[in-house]
């Protein structure tokens, strides 16, 4: 029994680090090919954590105490199953929850608030930013309705056109008329 405890510790340590270095490369190399064999909870870290302990804790009962062998396997199975059970929960499931993206289309920002950074003539080019996600980003923009808008006017991303977000004023300057 001991044989299988010390295979499966080894086995799941191997697994692991296989996993890990090749996993991307045999995911790109196939394409997807193998995605709806995807399960969550069967994720690689889980099983590898769970084969990991298995095998330990097999070794370590088997070495410390004098239960009979059976519970020596039931116990194994049990702490491998809360083991993975927590690694699924505590690891595995957060880290696909804070998987965040900075990636946006411009077309996107049409309806958007932004700032003007840079001056905005009637007509000609000045930069407004904009929050996109946790950051903020630059663009070049002109006015939509052909006003001069200055630095620090809040504006709404009206239309997009050939990569210039063309903007209104989102509120009226008190003192002009």
């Amino acid at each position: 029994m001991e044989a299988l405890y010390w295979g499966c510790l080894i086995g799941g340590v191997i697994f692991a680090i296989v996993t890990v270095v090749l996993g991307d490369i045999l995911s790109s190399a196939l394409d997807g090919l193998l995605d709806f064999l995807s399960v969550d909870f069967f994720n690689p870290v889980v099983i590898a954590g769970g084969i990991t302990v298995f095998g330990g804790t097999g070794i370590m009962l088997t070495k410390y105490t004098e239960l009979a062998a059976g519970a020596h396997v039931t116990l194994s199975v049990l702490a491998a199953i809360v083991i993975s059970i927590l690694v699924y929960f505590g690891y595995v499931k957060p880290m696909e929850n804070s998987e965040n993206s900075t990636g946006f289309s411009i077309k996107e920002l049409a309806g958007r608030i932004g700032v003007v950074t840079v001056p905005l003539p009637a007509e000609g080019f000045g930069e407004v930013m904009v929050k996109v996600g946790a950051g903020n980003t630059m663009h070049i923009a002109s006015s939509f309705d052909r006003q001069t808008l200055p630095a620090g006017v809040r504006v709404v991303v009206v239309d997009v056109v050939d990569g210039v977000l063309r903007v209104s004023e989102l509120e009226e300057r008190k003192g002009e008329d």
